[in-house]
């Protein structure tokens, strides 16, 4: 079998969350390190996927577990990105850098706070993610978790004596007074223009809701969108006790 022949039956067996030809590929010889046509790893494939024995098999095989995809995108990064918490284990188990830098200068805790992943922030941090390393906008973990509205967030990062208290307190409660779909609404037509069609779905999540806000295209279909939480409240309470001293 040709390396082109094995590369394409391994990412199609990724694709297809195959394990037992992902088994029989990587005897037979295919290379754990692959990479598609467009640079895409397997590793990372199989981490954005969230196949958790997938990846490990690609680790366990010789698959770099910090290698960039496509030159920029972190195995551990894609994998916080999605909530995929069992993928950030194992990658971590196998000697991924909790804090390795991807492109636009994106770690692997700045997209779990982000997005409002608590599992997976809580398995950064016990890998020894840096509770204090800024975002790639030079924010400290614990504003980004403020502004995200998590509070499971938050939590997780006071467990581990993340700094900035302050200033996330005053980002918490800066957000107790703004309309969240609102802002959500006004950052999308920056970016896309606007007199745009917007849906709104609410769901419950962690001290508050998920507020995801979709721009539909002319058609009403799903163009772009965001999403942020409303557990500001309980945010600021748990700050205020953290400075006072009684909280963690």
């Amino acid at each position: 079998m040709s390396t082109n022949d094995s590369t394409e039956l391994l990412f199609t067996a990724v694709y297809e969350s195959d394990e037992d030809a992902v088994v029989g590929l990587l005897r037979s010889g295919a290379d754990p390190e692959s990479v598609d046509e467009d640079g895409q790893t397997a590793l990372y494939l199989a981490a954005v996927s969230d196949q958790p024995d997938i990846v490990r098999l690609l680790l366990a095989a010789g698959a770099a577990p910090d290698r960039l995809s496509s030159g920029s995108d972190a195995p551990l990064c894609g994998a916080a990105c999605g909530g995929h918490t069992e993928v950030v284990r194992a990658l971590l188990a196998a000697g991924a850098g909790p804090d390795t830098v991807e492109g636009f200068g994106f770690t692997a805790l700045a997209w779990a706070l982000r997005c409002g992943h608590v599992a997976v922030t809580e398995a950064l941090l016990a890998g020894g993610a840096d509770p204090d390393r800024p975002g790639p906008t030079g924010e400290p973990p614990l504003v980004a978790a403020a502004r995200r509205g998590s509070p499971g967030c938050v939590r997780a990062l006071l467990a581990h004596g993340a700094r900035a208290r302050s200033e996330s307190l005053a980002e918490a409660r800066r957000w107790l007074v703004l309309d969240v779909e609102a802002e959500l609404r006004a950052g999308l037509e920056q970016a896309y223009g606007p007199d745009r069609d917007f849906v709104t779905h609410r769901y419950p999540r962690d001290g508050g809701d998920i507020v995801e806000v979709q721009l539909l295209d002319p058609e009403g279909n799903p163009l772009a969108g965001n999403d942020q939480q409303t557990g500001h409240a309980e945010i600021a309470a748990l700050l205020e006790a953290a400075l006072s001293g009684t909280g963690s």
